[in-house]
């Protein structure tokens, strides 16, 4: 059995080897947890995004940097290659963990979303149900998307909920609004569109590798502003292909409706639908958060099937001209 926690440590090591390098701030709290702050009060980097997307994959897929050309609009990207998709990006890419912590202050309450191999570990998710997969290893590796750095509170639940001694949990953090979270937003294509398979019932198990390509958001200047860059760059120029073995049948039975245009709030802009919903998430359609296009091709039968498109002038409307 493959241990996403153990198998990423070797990222996470060199990380905390190359800090300076990476424009990256390590540190180790009273409890011996270690903290890799990639973005909150250090700037971070490129690669620091790039190391941080593939922990974020349990260590079983590959982040690399591309120009990517719209028509013209070229663009900073990701080129993202997964094996074992199911476990590395439902396992652990996918933030499905909202890690709450409270204090007898409501202010110093912590919250992140929470992916990484530590998810594997925790396991709580009904979504393990399905994936028949549960990581185990005596340390936990988590990656955080959060503004606030997490302290031996956050570490020691953490810890609890992994059943891990506390000087072997290992957080990662960053911001959206950041260089290492633009890159690990960007290298989610993959996995959104597996999401968006599950979602409308598509069995992930026949999944067998995974491909994808994003470009990188602009940096914005606050953490809502991002979110909604980020999730752009995903919804209208990402492309996804994935290698899976199942009937025809099943992949034709969903194939255009796993593409962002089968949403009919595609076509605007993500931080504009928010404030059109009043800046709630889950009154933006569902259908939305998937990939621009999304191909399938069936080892079983050696057809390829293929649903959605790049907008080019989508691209540059809503992504290449972000100021």
């Amino acid at each position: 059995m493959i241990s996403i926690n153990k198998q990423s440590m070797s990222l996470v090591d060199k990380m905390i080897e190359n800090a300076d390098a990476l424009g990256i701030n390590c540190t180790t709290l009273e409890n011996g947890a270690r903290i890799i702050d990639a973005g909150i009060d250090v700037d971070g980097s490129l690669e620091a995004g790039r190391l941080f997307a593939e922990i974020c994959l349990g260590g079983l897929g590959r982040v690399d940097f591309i120009r990517l050309d719209f028509n013209g609009i070229c663009l900073p990207g990701v080129s993202v290659s997964v094996s074992h998709p199911v476990i590395s990006c439902m396992g652990s890419q996918y933030a499905g963990w909202a890690l709450k912590v409270k204090a007898q202050k409501k202010e110093d309450n912590y919250f992140a979303m929470a992916s990484g191999p530590g998810r594997a570990l925790y396991a709580k998710e009904p979504l393990f149900a399905q994936i028949h997969y549960k990581d185990s290893a005596d340390l936990a590796v988590l990656a955080l998307e959060s503004r606030t750095l997490p302290d031996e509170r956050v570490a020691r639940q953490v810890a609890e909920k992994c059943h891990v001694p506390e000087d072997r949990v290992f957080l990662v953090v960053a911001p959206t609004a950041s260089l290492a979270g633009s890159v690990q937003v960007a290298a989610r294509v993959v996995e959104t569109g597996m999401h968006k398979m599950h979602e409308v019932g598509f069995d992930i198990n026949t999944i067998v590798s995974g491909f994808g390509t994003c470009p990188l958001a602009f940096i914005a200047k606050n953490d809502l502003k991002a979110i909604g860059r980020t999730n752009d760059t995903v919804l209208y120029a990402g492309q996804a292909w994935y290698t899976v073995k199942t009937d025809d049948t099943a992949i034709e039975a969903v194939i255009d409706s796993l593409p962002s245009s089968s949403s009919k709030d595609y076509g605007t802009s993500f931080y504009e639908l928010f404030k059109r919903y009043d800046k709630d998430f889950y009154k933006i359609d569902p259908l939305l958060f998937s990939p621009a296009q999304v191909s399938m091709n069936n080892m079983t039968s050696g057809r390829t099937f293929r649903a959605g498109v790049v907008d080019a002038d989508l691209v540059r409307n809503i992504i290449g001209d972000q100021g």
